[in-house]
């Protein structure tokens, strides 16, 4: 479903000006700018403006949460950046597998068809939102444990988590899925059901986070993996559990 020229058009200058607005804003580095914009601008012309617009809903929530009490981060060294602001790292974690799945939709015949590709994205995104909430709302809660052994953790740990941290991950996956609903179906994009949809983007996503979580803790403390890969990896095991999800769906059906 790759747009006309005219809708791609707009599509990409809306995208490269919000990647502006973000640098000037310092909510990116300006290479994670440059990255943010030449992503973005491929999955609106792929597959449209309502996988744009959930996207930057997600970054827009997550520069939210970032910012929130930033000062107060920074006092615990636990901000990200030196200010908030995110890096071509971040940035490339979290909208390679995105663009990836959008490249799958938008190509000519699909790979994935539309309603498939609706809930595999939003899932990517719901794994973002939840780990932004989780990790920059979490760790002002003051205490963490260690999701594998339960022992006490300073806040910010990786593999670090609180009764705080989960409950926003839970709302940041939530609120993905009910907003990558309403943007569906404002734009008239074909959704499987209502329930699928948002259960599978819901739980998806907050389960990706814990995957993260125990990512960080068992091999990234230990200099397997850097924060950018666990991210991509979590993610990913976002992904798969909607297409795992999706699949036993339709086999059901």
């Amino acid at each position: 479903m790759v747009l006309g020229t005219l809708d791609a058009a707009w599509g990409v200058v809306i995208t490269v000006a919000l990647a502006v607005a973000a640098v000037a804003a310092r909510a990116l580095t300006p290479l994670a700018g440059i990255v943010a914009a030449a992503f973005g601008a491929a999955i609106v012309v792929l597959v449209g403006y309502p996988y744009l617009a959930l996207l930057i809903l997600f970054v827009v929530g997550s520069v939210l949460a970032t910012r929130f009490r930033i000062e107060e981060k920074r006092e615990k060294h636990v901000q990200e950046g030196t200010a908030g602001e995110r890096g071509v790292s971040n940035v490339v974690a979290h909208i390679v597998l995105p663009t990836a799945l959008a490249v799958g939709g938008g190509l000519s015949p699909p790979l994935i068809s539309m309603p498939e590709l609706t809930i595999l994205y939003a899932s990517a995104l719901a794994f973002g939102a939840a780990d932004t909430f989780a990790s920059e709302l979490g760790v002002l809660a003051g205490q963490a444990r260690s999701i594998l052994t339960g022992r006490s953790v300073p806040p910010g740990t990786n593999g670090g988590v609180s009764a705080a941290g989960e409950g926003w991950g839970f709302v940041g996956a939530v609120v993905t899925a009910a907003v990558g609903l309403g943007l569906f179906r404002l734009f008239g994009t074909p959704i499987p059901n209502v329930a699928l949809f948002l259960g599978t983007v819901t739980a998806a996503g907050f389960l990706g986070c814990q995957v993260d979580s125990v990512l960080g803790e068992t091999l990234e403390n230990r200099g397997y993996l850097t924060k950018g890969s666990t991210n991509f990896l979590g993610m990913l095991s976002a992904v798969v559990i909607a297409a795992a999800v999706v699949g036993i769906a339709g086999t059901i059906a």
